[in-house]
């Protein structure tokens, strides 16, 4: 398939998994500004230390460990998107893709789609599944979600590469029902680590970071630099995330 390049943004690390989703809001609302008329969106990756996040309409406690995520300082956040509630640490990439349209279906699948063959060009057996999730061989290796403004859509979605999956396992908490939906017993039994596939199959492993490289390659044509404007408007917006009232609403 021939696709047409995305603009990358540069992003800081070492942030809270909640300022990311306020940069994916700050860079919907402001598209425009970025002058992308001869991109088809703008395009991140980020990498976070131990965190659950969970759907708008989920109620936390049904889907989130709080005891133990507490006790093994795994921060805990909603974000303002459906689905299903991830857990993510340093061996999870999370891509964001904001395109200007409100075509929202349309482009989460043109997503699904290009980040599938993106994984089939390095080398994944790589498929979408119904339920939006990435597959290989069987098992879930990106889950997805999408989120619409009037002004344009976010897709952001997860990529496993070396994920600790006892900790994923006790740290979130889905109901039996929602797991026999999908035909498993267990978290763990749907979902499996890139790097674990790799070696398999005996392909010398990279890093999660050389792995945001080369999808980076793939997606984008050229880059931007946050400034301190946006910086500080993306800053104001992590703070909706951060109160209280927000993460715990029923």
């Amino acid at each position: 398939m021939n696709y047409m390049k995305n603009l990358f943004i540069h992003l800081p690390s070492g942030k809270r998994l909640v300022w990311y989703l306020a940069a994916e809001e700050y860079f919907a609302k402001n598209i425009a500004k970025l002058n992308i008329e001869n991109h088809n969106g703008i395009f991140f990756t980020w990498i976070v230390p131990p965190t659950v996040i969970f759907g708008r309409h989920q109620v936390m406690e049904n889907e989130v460990n709080v005891d133990f995520c507490r006790q093994n300082n795994i921060a805990m956040f909603r974000r303002k998107s459906g689905g299903g509630c991830v857990y993510a640490d340093e061996g999870n990439l999370m891509i964001s893709y904001i395109v200007p349209s409100s075509h929202s279906e349309q482009i989460f699948q043109s997503y699904l789609d290009k980040m599938s063959d993106t994984l089939s060009r390095l080398g994944f057996d790589a498929v979408k599944s119904t339920h939006n999730d990435i597959m290989i061989g069987g098992y879930k290796v990106s889950g997805n979600a999408c989120f619409a403004l009037p002004q344009a859509t976010i897709v952001h979605g997860t990529m496993l590469y070396n994920v600790n999956f006892e900790v994923l396992q006790q740290a979130i908490t889905p109901s039996k029902e929602k797991l026999a939906k999908h035909g498993v017993e267990s978290v763990r039994q749907r979902v499996m680590n890139l790097q674990d596939i790799l070696s398999a199959n005996s392909i010398q492993t990279p890093s999660i970071e050389v792995l945001a490289q080369k999808i980076k390659d793939y997606w984008c044509d050229s880059s931007y630099e946050l400034n301190l404007e946006d910086m500080h408007a993306i800053d104001e917006i992590e703070q909706e995330y951060l109160d209280p009232s927000f993460i715990s609403r029923l």
